[in-house]
């Protein structure tokens, strides 16, 4: 006979936790991943701020040319007396300094932080939606037969062509041919880098589609359409925002890059690659205008990557290691 658990040693049993819970402590404790989540929390929330008090309620004004104040370096105190009361920088102090034209670097830093997190998180968002879309027909419709070829066939075949091009060419090349625009930029980027997401969906379809609960929800007449983005879907996403985690970073690189050629968003409106464009000329003159604007990418970028790296070992429990 199998021997009785007391009250008093169940009542002392841990509770049990549930799937989110499990999977944030996990990524408590990757350190990395944890101390990233935070502070792209915090860049999240500044970017937000930027938006209010450079646009909305000018706190912090981006475009104000003040010629008699340039190149100074990061916590200069404002002492100029050609300059208005009115254009003086907040708290009287020039945070991180000024650029060729005496635009206060600590107010289009702040611009660029919204604009770019913009750039990126719309164009994932774009990605995401393409790539969810051509996965789940390859996955979920991928036997059925269109001619000689079925879906699945068809699709990622497609998908091998666009992988084919050299991504940031084909993104330079169709930027080169439309009109400049912070939105061009959202679409094309979004539109070249949806391939990866596509393969991951069509891989968790293939998986999902054989599953008891999706052989039941047949059974029972549910709508193809149901089936897919109400039982399938959510079941095969978290690989996939583990992914897109990761893109906002390539994207934000992608954005920077061709800002930094010229081709991205153009001035009056700052981004981190404008401002890294505007600053190469002075590298000796004002080593702030690039280490400024370089640094915020570099470190960016690697709270991303550390980030989805936390969230890939923390969803994925053959990559968890012990505690």
């Amino acid at each position: 006979m199998a021997e009785r658990i007391p009250y008093h040693e169940a009542d002392a049993l841990p509770p049990s936790k549930g799937l989110f819970q499990e999977r944030w402590d996990i990524l408590k404790r990757n350190r990395m991943a944890y101390a990233s989540f935070w502070f792209l929390i915090f860049l999240l929330a500044l970017a937000v701020l930027g938006k209010v008090f450079t646009q909305a309620v000018v706190v912090f004004d981006p475009k104000v040319v003040r010629l008699s104040e340039k190149f100074l370096p990061p916590f200069t105190a404002f002492t100029s007396t050609l300059t208005p009361e009115e254009d003086a920088p907040v708290l009287g102090i020039y945070l991180l300094g000024t650029d060729e034209l005496g635009r206060d670097v600590f107010a289009r830093m702040l611009e660029g932080t919204s604009v770019s997190l913009t750039v990126g998180f719309v164009a994932v968002g774009i990605s995401l939606t393409v790539g969810v879309f051509f996965g789940g027909l390859a996955g979920f419709y991928g036997r059925v037969k269109l001619g000689f070829l079925t879906v699945d066939t068809l699709i990622m075949r497609f998908v091998d062509i666009m992988l084919c091009f050299p991504t940031f060419f084909l993104i330079l090349t169709v930027v080169a041919l439309l009109p400049p625009s912070i939105y061009n930029i959202m679409i094309v980027i979004g539109l070249t880098s949806w391939m990866g997401t596509a393969r991951f969906v069509r891989a968790e379809f293939l998986s999902l589609r054989d599953q008891d609960f999706v052989i039941a929800a047949k059974s029972q007449a549910i709508p193809e359409w149901r089936i897919i983005f109400v039982h399938m879907v959510p079941n095969a996403i978290a690989p996939v925002l583990v992914s897109a985690t990761i893109g906002v970073a390539t994207a934000i690189l992608t954005e920077s890059a061709l800002s930094f050629l010229g081709f991205g968003v153009q001035p009056p409106d700052a981004t981190w690659g404008n401002i890294l464009s505007d600053g190469k000329t002075f590298l000796f003159d004002a080593p702030w205008l690039t280490f400024i604007p370089g640094f915020t990418i570099l470190f960016v970028v690697l709270a991303f990557n550390l980030c989805g790296e936390g969230l890939r070992e923390a969803f994925n429990p053959k990559l968890r290691s012990n505690p």
